[in-house]
């Protein structure tokens, strides 16, 4: 009888989802041998040594020899560097309070024009590079009060004189370190001794700025080696911040765009880590860090739009994502490794990332070695969990779910806790409003950054509660800080997941908890179950939608590119809906999104018996 009922507490407790946060202590650390004895050691003497070294430089020449998506790729990167020679030189123009555009207009052309000389030892490629290098470092600072500006100039610098192996001028060589140490590394530790926010970070400002500290000290090292080794040091002690925000499930918590943006500087990092000192001390084995491969997988829709959660855009280019492809380096998982996109035609790339040149590194050293089946029911636990429903191998449909709860608080969050998206036959019919210029808003004055319950941002449609599919209550605005956690997730033909949304409400309401059940191959059920305070007046349900909307008896028909889905009211069929345009938003400010509209579904709270009440409502197509 003992065994049995430990057998029932076991399952109970795999059912339940526990929040990551109940676990925000445990900080795992990374290898931190650094010193200068340590430095002058094991630093690799001889350049490249920033992701190339001379054992990886000959790998990848061989393969390109012989490695198709090597070679398309490095047809790509040649003609992204021709493009640059019609260009003028580079010049420190600041928009609003960034000189960010310029640092990475440099990044990508030393990754192209660096890529070249390395790989054909070409002279216009050297010559260019000496102009640019000499125009950057000429500047009277990289802008260090926005300090991405800095991290950024500096890794392209540094990427400059690695590649470029000594065969630049001295002069250049001599003003390029001096740069690097006056505008990039002493900046980074200010002068009232304490570390600047972003040295121990949680977001993507940490992955950045660490990243360009440590390719600079890579650089200057024999120039001042006292320097780079306290900078490489407490990189390594502060670069877990943001690291353990992967944790427990791979979920990135500002979204998909912004894994991009993190995630790279990351991956780049243990590259160059690894190529210098032949360990990246632990980045890539990091607790949940592989496993965002996934997430960056699943946040990709088949209608090519992303799953836009948080301050995230909302399609992904054309061309192969070549972090991802990093993953596939260290995994061996066929899935992260988009062959075809990298085998596109390399005219049509465009412009390619701004660190595609150290990713053909990792592409030539890519080898499939797992069969892996993607997950069709997928939970992402952590600050911002998520769940994705996807259609099997043999979906005609397209389907694709994605729910998610979270608090605005979270960096580069909304008040979207509860929202979802749904696709279905190639239509995305519930979206998300997705992100929006920042410069546009902050040259007006707005306060974009502040998050407090009052702040400006919660103004805006695009992140405040009542832009997203959600259930609004009183037509407030949701509690800023608080969390809506992921408790239950239910995996096989019919996954379900149930979000505890409560907090997010305050006083206006006792408990809501929201699940989303996949019932069919074609439609997804959204049931609501509440229980009012004795402030809860109104409650509204909320769907977001670009498409046309018929109101009908018990519920809508939407239309959109020639198909339809039905929206049915299974728990209150006699409340009719109602469709409030959104276009044009209802702000200035706010993002304008042709044909948004908000269906929604406005319930009197007395209309609730004893206080508690379901809403339930069926999204199915054809």
């Amino acid at each position: 009888m003992r065994t049995r009922v430990l057998l029932l507490i076991n399952l109970f407790c795999l059912a339940i989802i526990l929040p990551s946060f109940a676990q925000k202590d445990e900080v795992r650390k990374l290898d931190n041998p650094i010193s200068v004895q340590y430095l002058k050691k094991n630093l690799r003497k001889s350049e490249p040594r920033l992701v190339l070294n001379s054992k990886i430089r000959s790998n990848l020449k061989k393969k390109l020899k012989s490695d198709p998506v090597v070679q398309n790729m490095y047809k790509a990167i040649k003609l992204n560097a021709e493009s640059i020679y019609d260009d003028p030189l580079l010049e420190r123009v600041v928009v609003g309070r960034r000189l960010l555009s310029t640092s990475r207009e440099m990044l990508w052309r030393m990754n192209m024009l660096g890529m070249v000389y390395q790989m054909e030892n070409d002279k216009k490629a050297l010559d260019r590079i000496n102009d640019e290098v000499v125009a950057v470092c000429h500047f009277s600072d990289w802008n260090p009060s926005h300090f991405l500006d800095v991290a950024e100039m500096s890794m392209a610098v540094a990427f400059a004189l690695d590649w470029t192996a000594g065969k630049l001028p001295e002069s250049t060589i001599e003003l390029a370190k001096t740069a690097l140490i006056e505008k990039g590394l002493k900046p980074s530790w200010p002068e009232s001794g304490n570390s600047p926010g972003w040295a121990y970070g949680h977001n993507n400002w940490n992955q950045v700025c660490n990243g360009g500290m440590i390719a600079a000290s890579i650089a200057i090292a024999e120039k001042d080696p006292e320097l780079a080794a306290k900078t490489i040091s407490r990189a390594l002690d502060g670069m877990v911040q943001a690291l353990k925000q992967y944790s427990p499930d791979g979920v990135y918590p500002e979204g998909s765009t912004y894994w991009g943006y993190g995630t790279s500087f990351s991956v780049v990092t243990a590259a160059f880590l690894e190529s210098a000192f032949g360990t990246d001390f632990g980045i890539a084995d990091y607790p949940a860090f592989k496993e965002s491969a996934v997430f960056r997988y699943l946040m990709n829709t088949p209608s090519g739009w992303y799953f836009n959660f948080a301050d995230c855009g909302d399609k992904r280019s054309a061309a192969g994502d070549v972090f991802l492809a990093w993953f596939a380096t260290k995994t061996g998982n066929p899935e992260f490794f988009e062959k075809e996109r990298f085998l596109m035609p390399a005219e049509d790339m465009g412009k390619l990332s701004r660190l595609g040149g150290a990713a053909l590194v990792w592409l030539s050293q890519y080898k499939e070695s797992a069969d892996v089946k993607m997950p069709t029911a997928w939970k992402g636990n952590g600050s911002n969990p998520l769940v994705v429903f996807k259609g099997d191998e043999n979906d005609n449909h397209n389907y694709y779910f994605g729910g998610k709860g979270g608090r605005a608080t979270t960096s580069h969050g909304n008040m979207d806790a509860g929202s979802f998206i749904f696709e279905l036959n190639g239509v995305r019919w519930v979206v998300d409003p997705g992100n929006q210029s920042y410069h546009e808003l902050e040259k007006t004055g707005f306060d974009l950054w502040g998050s407090c319950q009052d702040c400006e941002r919660w103004t805006l449609l695009t992140k405040n509660n009542f832009g997203h599919s959600t259930i609004s209550v009183n037509d407030q605005l949701f509690i800023n800080n608080g969390q809506a956690t992921l408790i239950e997730f239910k995996e096989g033909e019919n996954p379900a997941a149930s979000f505890d949304l409560t907090a997010v409400y305050g006083e206006n309401m006792k408990s809501a908890v929201r699940t989303f059940t996949k019932d069919s191959p074609t439609s997804i059920v959204i049931e609501d179950k509440m229980e009012t305070s004795e402030k809860t007046t109104q409650i509204t349900w909320q769907l977001m939608t670009t498409a046309d909307v018929e109101v009908v008896d018990g519920g809508a028909v939407l239309t959109q590119d020639g198909q339809k889905l039905k929206v049915e009211n299974l728990s209150q069929p006699e409340i009719i809906f109602s469709v409030i345009s959104l276009d044009p938003a209802p702000m200035e400010l706010d993002r304008q999104i042709k044909k948004l509209k908000r269906l929604e579904l406005r319930i009197p709270a007395w209309t609730l018996e004893n206080g508690k009440g379901t809403i339930k409502v069926r999204l199915s197509g054809e």
